[in-house]
């Protein structure tokens, strides 16, 4: 069996799910959100039986001892009953479900795409910097501070336009656009006391770039964002983005692969930039990003990779 940890509303999980299911591979999205008001979790230790998970849905009994492999794509949270309504009481179930269910993962002997302790350390934008300068990947110089009298010196340094803020987090509820910081700004720069703010230099751009690793496998697409709207961010005006399969050269895709092995990520949706003068320049990863748009574009077959991936119980070689 293969577990999807998402949620029928992604539809991204819902791809894969149908692809292994057209393989006869049986699957399950677990949406943790109806955990633990709707679903029931048992844990059994016995020194006869040895130790068995169970998890119990409105709709079906899941036998978690027989995951050949888990997808950790986006799990959504526990939910507490409403009727607990003292902060503490809500902070301390929470608390409680999210003990169990990570004992419950490190637990199962299974393959995951990703292991989620690696997933979640690889989520980090600093340690991707860090680990992408070991590499030998080029990215762009980069502060990340709260001190605004460094930050108003680093947008100095590079002059007006030529410098991109943007946030460590995007959720629908809190989502900011990648975009340049402008001179009128700077009178508003002390705000960047109140939390860290990613300050980098601009990168000018023949195309982005959004590279889909599953495990040796590269899936290199162009997005010819300089011909949008918007420049800046590719996302923004991704719907009129005219988006093509490319090549990478051989030393791109030797690092992108050294790059997930150092992480120990399976799968990665990876953004860089192609310079004018023909250098390629890292972003970061995203061990959970969207990967149907470009499959929709360019015809790389993302969708059977990963779900071949997850039937087998590895990637697939080289």
């Amino acid at each position: 069996m293969v577990l999807i940890l998402s949620s029928e509303s992604d539809p991204h999980a819902v791809a894969v799910r149908d692809q292994l299911a057209s393989m006869s591979m049986p699957v399950v999205i677990l949406d943790l959100s109806s955990f633990p008001q709707e679903s029931r979790l048992a844990i059994t230790c016995d020194r006869g039986a040895g130790v068995r998970f169970g998890f119990q849905t409105s709709v079906e009994s899941i036998d978690l001892g027989q995951c050949r492999s888990i997808w950790w794509r986006r799990p959504q949270q526990p939910q507490m009953d409403p009727q607990i309504r003292r902060s503490a009481y809500v902070q301390f179930g929470l608390s409680e479900c999210h003990a169990a269910l990570t004992g419950l993962w490190q637990s199962l002997n299974a393959f995951w795409i990703n292991d989620p302790a690696l997933d979640t350390a690889a989520q980090q934008k600093v340690y991707q910097l860090k680990i992408a300068t070991e590499l030998g990947l080029s990215i762009p110089d980069t502060l990340i501070t709260n001190d605004p009298a460094r930050a108003e010196a680093f947008v100095q340094r590079y002059g007006a336009g030529r410098v991109i803020c943007k946030a460590f987090t995007a959720t629908e509820a809190h989502w900011r656009e990648t975009r340049l910081v402008r001179d009128d700004e700077l009178a508003h720069i002390h705000s960047v006391k109140y939390a860290p703010v990613i300050f980098q230099e601009y990168i000018e751009a023949i195309y982005d770039l959004r590279i889909t690793v599953i495990g040796p496998k590269v899936f290199a697409a162009a997005i010819h964002s300089q011909e949008t709207e918007y420049k800046i961010d590719c996302r923004i005006d991704i719907s009129h983005a005219r988006i093509e399969a490319v090549d990478l050269p051989p030393k791109i895709i030797h690092q992108i692969r050294e790059f997930m092995g150092r992480l120990g990520l399976v799968y990665g949706a990876i953004d860089m930039r192609l310079r004018p003068d023909g250098s390629y320049v890292f972003f970061e990863v995203n061990p959970a990003g969207q990967w149907l748009f470009i499959e929709g574009a360019t015809g790389q077959p993302i969708t059977e990779c990963l779900a071949r991936a997850l039937a087998r119980g590895g990637p697939d070689s080289v």
